[in-house]
């Protein structure tokens, strides 16, 4: 993950020095919105990463469910981020029948080391109620880790313009406090039994 100290030596002012940092974002996304990254023969991840210069990969797979990883400077991160938020919007538009009225929220899954979520969270749920009040934007961090990792779903709803500063403050907060200790990455798509077998443990 990114960390400050590197950054620090850089001369200018705080916001360059922000700029330097290389920040790495992941997200949790469905088939459906992959399809909507990726584009015609990946026409609209490629458009994405050369107006954003941050580096998108994503997952190999045939699960419903796949990560996309964002890295890059703050600035190509969030503007990645941006693009995506609107891809999603503009195709749920297109999806709906003409009867949705104002523009659908878009949900953003991002996936982020459960050393970190404390901080987000806050004390006493401080910090989280402070970016849903500053941004409009919903955001719930899952309770629970995502299977066989020390990683939780911290999830963000809204129009893209309140995702955006949303995710902003979340990286913002994440940056300050680097995860602790060793942190297990989620992989989707582990056969069935394995995530059965997890659930019974949780439950037992």
């Amino acid at each position: 993950m990114a960390s400050l100290d590197g950054a620090s030596s850089v001369g200018g002012s705080p916001e360059e020095t922000e700029l330097s940092i290389t920040l790495t974002l992941r997200m949790l996304m469905h088939g459906k919105e992959i399809g909507s990254i990726i584009g015609k023969k990946g026409e609209t991840v490629k458009r994405i990463r050369e107006q954003s210069s941050a580096r998108i990969t994503i997952s190999e797979g045939c699960c419903p469910e796949r990560i996309t990883t964002i890295t890059g400077s703050t600035d190509a991160v969030f503007r990645a981020v941006s693009m995506i938020a609107f891809k999603l919007e503009e195709d749920l538009g297109a999806g709906s029948d003409g009867a949705a009225v104002g523009r659908a929220p878009v949900t953003l899954r991002l996936v982020i080391p459960a050393s970190q979520c404390g901080s987000l969270i806050g004390k006493a749920g401080a910090k989280i109620r402070e970016i849903r009040e500053s941004t409009g934007a919903q955001v719930q961090v899952a309770g629970d880790l995502l299977p066989n990792s020390t990683e939780r779903a911290v999830t963000v709803s809204g129009v893209p313009d309140t995702i955006i500063q949303c995710v902003r403050q979340i990286c913002a907060v994440i940056l300050e406090s680097p995860p602790k200790g060793a942190t297990i990455p989620y992989h989707p798509g582990l056969s069935l039994g394995t995530i059965l077998l997890s659930a019974n443990q949780v439950r037992g």
